[in-house]
Formats: C-alpha cells, sequence, structure tokens
C-alpha cells in the first residue's frame, strides 16, 4: 500500500475525535430497525440523530475477519485474516499491513488511542494503542467498561482521541467443565442486575429464518435478546459519558455488530441473518439524521475514519468514505451491489463463499459446493438436528440442509422471500438476474485482487492451515 500521510493534514483540517462501537454477534435485532421484541431506547435515541442505513452487511460473519476489515480497509481475502485468531493455525493480519493497522495510522497523526473490550485481530501485540483494556476473551460488566471509558474520555492533554468500545453481549457463553470440557451454549439472561426486565421463552417468537419452535430454542431466543438490553443499557451509559466530558459534539460515533446472531443460517453464513447488522453513523457538522437506503458497511469504516481524521485515503482500500451519504436525497455516485463473504471460522471446514446484493436481489457462490459440507452448525445451536427430524419436503428442513450441503449458487428475491428459503438460481425466469449479479460479482473480485477464484490458491490456503494434531 502507497505511503498516505498528508503533511500536516490533521492539523490543517478540523479534527475529530472517533468513538467506534462494536457488539458481539448482534444482527439487527433492535427495536429502531422494526424488530418487535426489542426494546432499545438509547440506540433508538441515538439512531434517530444520526444516520441509520437500512441495509449494510459485515465483510464476514465471523468475529476476526469481521474485525480485520474494520482496522484494514480490507475484505479478508486481502488482508489475510481468513478465520478466528483463537483457531490456532495461524490466522492474522499480512506483514505489510501492520504499519497501516487503524490505530497505528492515527497514532503516527497524533491521536490518543484505546480499546476497551475484545480485539481478537492478530497480531494484537502491532496494535498501537496507548491503552488497553481488553483482558481476556470478553466482559459483560458493562458498568466496569463504562468506567475504563471514562478514564479514557477524561484524560487530560488536547490531543484528538480514537477509542474502541467493543462489548461482549449477545456472544453465548458455556460453562467449563472438568477436563477442559466445556457444557451447552446459553445467553445470561442478567449480569449484575442488567437488564432489569428479563424476557422468558414464552415472550419471544421463533427466529423467522429458521422458523424452529422448541422450548429450548425460545429459551435461548429470549436470553440473546436480554442480552440486547444489556448493550442498549452500555450506550446510555456510554453516551452518557461521552456528553459529561463534553464531547458529544465533536465526535464522530460509528456504532455496529460484527455480525449476525449465533444461530445457525445466521453467524458464519452468507445468509442475511449473518451478514446483516445495525449501521449506525453520527458525524456532527456532517451527518444529518435520517434512514438511508444506500448499501454500506463495515468495509467502508476505515476509510470514513481517516476521512474525519484529516488523513489522505491510501491506494487500494476496499471501501469509501461514507461522507457523501450523510446527507438525505443528495445525488452522489455510490455502489449500487454490496459484497461480502466467508471462509473459515474455526480451523475447519474451510467453504469460501461469496455473497452480492443490489438491495432486492442477491446472489450466493459456493465455491467448494460439492466437495464438502460447510458448518453444520454454530455455537451449539440445535436447530439443524431437530430440522432433520421434519419431512424432507418441508421447506424448514430444505433450507437447512442447501445452508450446510448448498449448491453452486443460490439466488433469492430479499423483497418477496427476506428469509432466504427459496433459491431461485437456475430458474429460466431468473436467469437474466443470476447473470447480471454473477457478473457483477466477478467484476468486484478482479477489482479487489480476490485471489479465491484460482483453486490452486484454495488449495494452498487449505494446506496451510491445517489444524493441530
Amino acid at each position: 500500500m502507497a505511503t498516505f500521510l498528508c503533511p500536516l493534514c490533521l492539523w490543517a483540517a478540523e479534527t475529530r475525535n472517533i468513538l467506534l462501537i462494536t457488539a458481539d454477534d448482534l444482527g439487527t435485532q433492535l427495536s429502531c430497525y422494526g424488530d418487535p421484541i426489542a426494546k432499545t431506547p438509547h440506540l433508538d435515541q441515538l439512531a434517530a440523530r444520526s444516520v441509520r442505513f437500512q441495509t449494510a452487511y459485515v465483510s464476514q460473519a465471523s468475529c476476526s475477519p469481521s474485525r480485520s476489515t474494520m482496522f484494514t480497509g480490507l475484505y479478508p481475502h486481502g488482508n489475510g485474516h481468513y478465520g478466528l485468531a483463537n483457531a490456532n493455525v495461524g490466522f492474522r493480519v499480512h506483514e505489510e499491513l501492520i504499519d497501516q493497522l487503524l490505530p497505528n495510522v492515527l497514532k503516527r497523526s497524533g491521536y490518543r488511542t484505546g480499546i476497551i473490550g475484545k480485539l481478537h485481530v492478530n497480531p494484537e501485540k502491532a496494535f498501537k494503542f496507548d491503552m488497553r483494556r481488553n483482558e481476556g476473551f470478553g466482559s459483560r460488566e458493562i458498568r466496569k467498561q463504562i468506567g475504563f471509558a471514562r478514564e479514557f474520555l477524561n484524560a487530560k492533554g488536547d490531543q484528538p482521541w480514537f477509542l474502541m468500545f467493543n462489548m461482549f453481549d449477545p456472544h453465548v457463553a458455556r460453562k467449563r467443565l472438568p477436563n477442559r470440557k466445556r457444557g451447552p451454549s446459553y445467553f445470561p439472561d442478567q449480569v449484575l442486575g442488567l437488564p432489569k426486565k428479563v424476557l422468558r421463552a414464552a415472550d419471544v417468537p421463533p427466529w423467522p429464518w429458521q422458523q424452529i419452535d422448541t422450548p429450548e430454542q425460545r429459551e435461548k431466543i429470549a436470553g440473546y435478546y436480554n442480552c440486547v438490553q444489556r448493550i442498549d443499557a452500555a450506550i446510555g451509559m456510554l453516551m452518557k459519558e461521552l456528553k459529561e466530558a463534553d464531547h458529544a459534539d465533536d465526535t464522530l460515533i460509528i456504532f455496529l455488530g460484527d455480525h449476525g446472531p449465533p444461530f445457525f443460517r445466521g453467524k458464519t453464513s452468507c445468509y442475511e441473518a449473518g451478514l446483516r447488522v445495525p449501521f449506525i453513523v453520527n458525524w456532527p457538522g456532517v451527518s444529518r439524521a435520517h434512514v438511508s437506503k444506500r448499501l454500506a458497511g463495515s468495509i467502508d469504516i476505515y476509510p470514513t475514519i481517516l476521512d474525519a481524521a484529516g488523513i489522505a485515503r491510501p491506494d487500494g482500500l476496499h471501501g469509501r468514505s461514507l461522507r457523501p451519504t450523510m446527507h438525505r436525497g443528495t445525488k452522489i455516485s455510490w455502489r449500487r451491489t454490496l459484497v461480502a463473504e466467508f471462509h473459515y471460522h474455526g480451523h475447519t471446514p474451510f467453504f469460501p463463499r461469496r455473497a452480492i446484493t443490489d438491495g432486492q436481489y442477491k446472489l450466493i457462490h459456493n465455491l467448494r459446493a460439492g466437495e464438502l459440507p460447510a458448518l453444520t452448525s454454530v455455537d451449539g445451536d440445535i436447530a439443524p438436528s431437530i430440522a432433520r427430524t421434519l419431512p424432507a419436503n418441508d421447506p424448514v428442513r430444505m433450507a437447512m440442509e442447501r445452508a450446510y450441503n448448498p449448491p453452486e449458487f443460490e439466488l433469492y428475491d430479499l423483497r418477496k422471500d427476506p428469509v432466504e428459503f427459496n433459491n431461485l438460481a437456475g430458474n429460466p425466469s431468473q436467469s437474466q438476474i443470476q447473470s447480471r449479479l454473477r457478473e457483477q460479482l466477478e467484476k468486484w473480485q478482479k477489482r479487489t485482487k480476490d485471489p479465491f477464484v484460482d483453486s490452486d490458491f484454495r488449495d494452498r490456503v487449505e494446506k496451510r492451515y491445517q489444524p493441530p494434531n
């Protein structure tokens, strides 16, 4: 990547503080996104004074690869972080990108940098954070995290600052058992008194994109929503701290989930429940509150932050600054399709996929279809095994089976079929749509230099990241 620091550009432009907020495994389960169960008043308030993108994708629906994009401005296929940092097979960003990691660039440009909560991108020691409060894999003690944020926000000095605030909810938990074993996955309903009002199984419906209705599944879904309530409480506390530190009007705020819920056909998939996340941007002096239909996502975070900081954009980034999208109705040249991908979650299986949408239609290309199955579950979700007890022609069972043994192409009309149960790929009446999206996907792969189009490269990757013996 080219050198891109502009001499004195930080001080020549109006500087901005930057607050990047993430929540683990959070899809669009917020009331401001129309979810009928979620009660998220504090996030609703933030969204009401911000730009809320209706359709926003993460780069990959897996934690470390998703976060690697936020730090590099590149899809995982470009930055090298194909799977989880704790998979113990060596997933990490390419060495030549270390100097261009977001906190490193900002620090060289005069920013004070901090992170609270999970980093989960390798090599962690290469990140130039002045303050780190990310001990352990993740914490649900949000009052403690807010205390760390207060410490950072009230530090003396007149430097601009960048703070990444990461919440572990609504990630699953597992009880530790003897002999390094772990119990079934669950969601803590209440942690240190939060949320005050706990939802129970009878209060929630099954996920529409699973349609598996059992008491056990509803109990987990209720627990998920209780975690979401904790996130909302944390946002309320954090916004209060920002205001009391007199930074409410000079701070760019970006809020998103790192991918969708940890249930099958969500996390680790290329379906909407995995890729689509809440994406809220408040840019004082630049943004005007509205709901945007423009296609955006985590790939745009890095260039947006550089823009806000007055740092020239480097060559080769895969995303764009969101500045042009910050006003309603402004005529701009913006992307007409949005792409996401998948490679690994843990160390197996290696199942590369690509997905492209124009906002209505969506094409998924499963690069290893017919060679091996994809993940058969995620984070202990039992929905796939329940689906296998249904009749062979049941739409729920067919959707589940397609998810872990997919054809090469899947095509969905998201307006008529938002849960992606009816695969239109190969349908003669949809051939033009499929051909158009495939052509646009191939152009994107060429433009972003996607090496996974080469089967020899895929073979080398699979051999390199073999699981430990």
